[in-house]
Parts: structure tokens; C-alpha cells; sequence
């Protein structure tokens, strides 16, 4: 077929009417100084604090430092695939990590990448990791409780659905323990749980995943994992990719539940990246805005108005000690941005106190407005009874003659610590706590043997769930949150008691 050149002529001019000239810039730098996770680069002059730049063999970092002859760049992977002089790119993009219900039932790093082996994550959104907390205007007052299963909590430190409540105490003293048993008291509580292992052994962390697993707890969890082995910059990010994932839930108005375990190592591994960028060192070499590192973290916790959905963040951040010292800089940092402490004592814990919950210690600001009745009516004067117990136990072993008032304190003691006692992973429901703090609190134990203290309260709730009148209580407390009549509660126990007692 002959193409007549009138119809070329017409196509090239049409093509030459529609060109456009299109130059594809990108600002690069060149890499002058790298190491221990750090690198300095020159020449990005326009980059912004907090940009992914993208290294040689398809490595992130993200900038740190901005400075007048070069930008400071943590490095988010092996520091030995970058060299002095390699080309750096800008990417535009502030750093951003997967989030939603994809993420569910996953361990990922702190980048959201997986580690369990399960694939890749299909998330279909992404958020930035670093944002603003919710404004006070966004909020709403904590009144809904979060329960722990653990009787010592939920009955001296009770925490609401978007407080902060720092786990505190030294090492080897059960708090991951109680970080671990919360998650698991949450099935069937439609709250979602994400536990961030922040220099922890990857031994330590396949245990934590094994055990969500065994219990069922892991399909509704999410692990973010950076451990000890990992560089600093990636222990750096990972509270903070965690509580980005959370964010996601918490708009979509579900309630969540993220452990920072623990914030001691996250300050060190800033401390480290802060000196290799050359900032100033301050108190015990951390720098200047060390308190800001978990202040922007743990504000993005929060209970959301009815207009925003109602979701909810709960932080329950860990801190380890050293000896006991609650004062030392990190600690009371942290206490001063949460809404309360658990503190944990290691005299308690290896006395056969666990979990080691030191209750003159140990506040929750705002976890009482959260409470439900029933406990809370039970639960008055237990703080004042461990209180009085242990000044009058401290003054009894050096005198042998008592009176029988104090007698009966100490009696009365002595079964509050064993009833507060718990079993690993052996979480109780509130209804049941309910019931064994009303039979303590009202003298049906105290003719009770300390050593039969343990066996009285197991046989009380299996007796609650054979016995009509038991389940009727159960029942009541569940659905009007408050304590049953006087005379329903006296006729249930009475009634145990004679059965246990024969």
C-alpha cells in the first residue's frame, strides 16, 4: 500500500507540535565518612531531617543531622556494603513503614520488613513513622479499663484504654512477664496488641512469639523485632515504627495495646547514634534531648473523641534499673511523661513474691476513673492493709508478746500477699478477682492457713463455675459492673467454705 508523503508530513508535524522537553534531575552527594552505622555525606543541600536517601546496593538511610557542609545519615543496614565516595541519592520521601490488618499475626524489623518467614507483608498503606500526637481538642478522658489478668494490677494499679504505665524494676524481676500476661488477657477483648523488642536476644524474642503462638494470642498481635545483634539505628526506629502501625488501628477506632520493651536499651542506642554525630553530650554522656526521644513517643498514646472513632492507644513502656534506683536519670524521665508506675522489686520477686509488685511504689494517675465498680469497692483498702502490715511486720520480729489486734492485722496481711500471688501466664478474669478480694476483705480467710491460702482461692473459682448461684454472681458483676447484694455474695461463700473446710 503506497503511503502518500502528504501524510507524513502531517504526522511529523503533529508530533513536533506535542514534544516536550523533559530534564529528569536528581540531587546526589558523595559519601566522605561512614561507620558504626553513620555516615556523612556531602552535597545534599536540600535534603529534609528525616529523608530516605538511597545508598549503593539499594541500602537506606535516613537523615539525622543537618549541617553546613554536610547532612549526618543513620544507615538502616550492614554499614559494610557503603564506602567513602559512593554516590548517594535523595529519595523526596520521609521515612515510611506498612500498616493494617496485614500486619497481623507477623514479626517484622523496624522497617516493617518480615522475619517470620512468612513471606512479604501485602500492606496496602504506608504512614511515616515520625508525626505529630493527637491534639487535646482530638482526645477524650480515659474511662474504659484495660484488663491486665493480673489481680496486684488490676486491683492497686488498674490501667484505662489510652493511658501510659511504665513498667519499672531491675532485671530478672518478671516485667516482660507482665507485659507478656497482659497480651494474653486480651482474647476476646477486641484490642489489638503490638510487642516491640527493643535489644532484646533473638532467642529471647523467638520465645515471646512461641508463647503468643501457643496461647493464641498471636492472632491478634503483631511483633516488631529489633534485636541486640541488629545496628543501633534500627533499634532506634522501632518504638516508633510500632506505634505508627498502632496509629493505623487507633483511627480505624479499634483499641490497642503496644509494649516498649525496653526503653532503657532505645536510649542507649540513641546515646550511641548522638555521639557518633558528633552531638553534644550531656548528663551520663546522653544528649540534650533525651527526654523528647520518649516525651514525641509516648504522647502519641492516647483515648480518641467519638468524632475521631473512639480508638485508642495504651503504652505500657519498660524501663530497667539499676539496683533498685527508681531516681536515676532515665527512670525518672520516663515517670514524668507517664501516667503511672508499676514498680517491681527484686527482695520481693526472689521471696516468692510474683509478680514482685511493690504496692507503696506503684500509682496509677488515672486508671482508677477506669476501674469497674465491683473491683474497685473490694479493692479500697488493700493498699492501706499491705501498708499497715508491713511497718507492724518490720516492729513484730523483735518483740514476741502482740495484742490481738495486731495479731489480726498481720494475719490479714499475710493472706493478701499470698492471695496476690499468681502463676505465670495464668491470667484471672475481673469477676473472679472480685470474688477472692471480697472473701479476703471480709474475713473468710482469715481462719484460713496461709499455706492452704493458694488452694482456698483455685477451689473458689472452680466452684464458680460448677455452681448455679457462682455463675448467677459471675454474671451479674460481667454485665452491670457492680458488686451483687451483700446477702447473694455471704450465701455463696458460706457455702464454699463448708465444702472446702469438709
Amino acid at each position: 500500500m503506497a503511503i502518500k508523503p502528504e501524510e507524513i508530513s502531517a504526522l511529523i508535524k503533529e508530533q513536533i507540535k506535542n514534544y516536550e522537553t523533559k530534564l529528569d534531575t536528581s540531587e546526589t552527594g558523595t559519601v566522605i565518612k561512614v561507620g558504626d552505622g553513620i555516615a556523612l555525606v556531602h552535597g545534599l543541600d536540600q535534603s529534609m531531617s528525616g529523608e530516605l536517601l538511597v545508598f549503593p546496593n539499594d541500602l537506606y538511610g535516613m537523615v539525622q543531622n543537618l549541617e553546613q557542609s554536610h547532612v549526618g545519615v543513620i544507615l538502616l543496614g550492614n554499614t559494610k556494603l557503603i564506602k567513602e565516595g559512593d554516590i548517594v541519592k535523595r529519595t523526596g520521601r520521609i521515612l515510611e513503614v506498612p500498616v493494617g490488618e496485614e500486619l497481623i499475626g507477623r514479626v517484622v524489623n523496624s522497617l516493617g520488613q518480615p522475619l517470620d518467614g512468612n513471606g512479604q507483608v501485602n500492606a496496602k498503606k504506608a504512614r511515616q513513622v515520625e508525626r505529630k500526637a493527637s491534639g487535646v481538642m482530638a482526645r477524650k478522658s480515659v474511662h474504659q479499663p484495660l484488663q491486665t489478668g493480673i489481680k496486684s494490677i488490676d486491683a492497686l494499679v488498674p490501667i484505662g484504654r489510652g493511658q501510659r504505665e511504665l513498667i519499672i524494676g531491675d532485671r530478672q524481676t518478671g516485667k516482660t512477664t507482665i507485659a507478656v500476661d497482659t497480651i494474653l488477657n486480651q482474647k476476646g477483648q477486641n484490642c489489638i496488641c503490638i510487642y516491640v523488642a527493643i535489644g532484646q536476644k533473638e532467642s529471647t524474642v523467638v520465645g515471646i512469639v512461641e508463647t503468643l503462638r501457643k496461647y493464641g494470642a498471636l492472632d491478634y498481635s503483631v511483633v516488631v523485632s529489633a534485636s541486640s545483634s541488629q545496628p543501633a539505628p534500627l533499634l532506634y526506629l522501632a518504638p516508633y515504627a510500632g506505634v505508627t502501625m498502632a496509629e493505623e488501628f487507633m483511627y480505624s477506632g479499634k483499641d490497642v495495646l503496644i509494649i516498649y520493651d525496653d526503653l532503657t536499651k532505645h536510649a542507649n542506642s540513641y546515646r550511641e547514634l548522638s555521639l557518633l554525630l558528633h552531638r553534644p553530650p550531656g548528663r551520663e554522656a546522653y544528649p540534650g534531648d533525651v527526654f523528647y526521644l520518649h516525651s514525641r513517643l509516648l504522647e502519641r498514646a492516647a483515648k480518641l473523641n467519638d468524632e475521631l472513632g473512639g480508638g485508642s492507644i495504651t503504652a505500657l513502656p519498660i524501663i530497667e534499673t539499676q539496683a533498685g534506683d527508681i531516681s536515676a536519670y532515665i527512670p525518672t524521665n520516663v515517670i514524668s511523661i507517664t501516667d503511672g508506675q508499676i514498680f517491681l522489686q527484686s527482695n520481693l520477686f526472689y521471696s516468692g513474691v510474683r509478680p514482685a509488685i511493690n504496692a507503696g511504689l506503684s500509682v496509677s494517675r488515672v486508671g482508677g476513673s477506669a476501674q469497674i465498680k465491683a473491683i474497685k469497692k473490694v479493692s479500697g483498702t488493700l493498699r492501706l492493709n499491705l501498708a499497715s502490715y508491713n511497718e507492724l511486720a518490720a516492729f513484730s520480729q523483735f518483740g514476741s508478746d502482740l495484742d490481738p489486734i495486731t495479731k489480726a492485722k498481720l494475719n490479714r496481711g499475710q493472706k493478701t500477699i499470698e492471695v496476690l500471688k499468681q502463676d505465670l501466664h495464668e491470667t484471672i478474669s475481673v469477676e473472679k478477682q472480685t470474688c477472692i478480694l471480697y472473701a479476703l476483705t471480709n474475713g473468710y480467710l482469715d481462719d484460713v492457713k496461709v499455706e492452704d491460702v493458694r488452694k482456698f482461692e483455685k477451689a473458689l473459682y472452680n466452684y464458680l463455675d460448677k455452681d448455679e448461684l457462682g455463675q448467677a454472681i459471675i454474671n451479674e458483676i460481667k454485665n452491670t459492673k457492680q458488686l451483687p447484694e451483700k446477702e447473694k455474695f455471704s450465701q455463696l461463700l458460706e457455702e464454699f467454705k463448708n465444702q472446702f473446710i469438709s
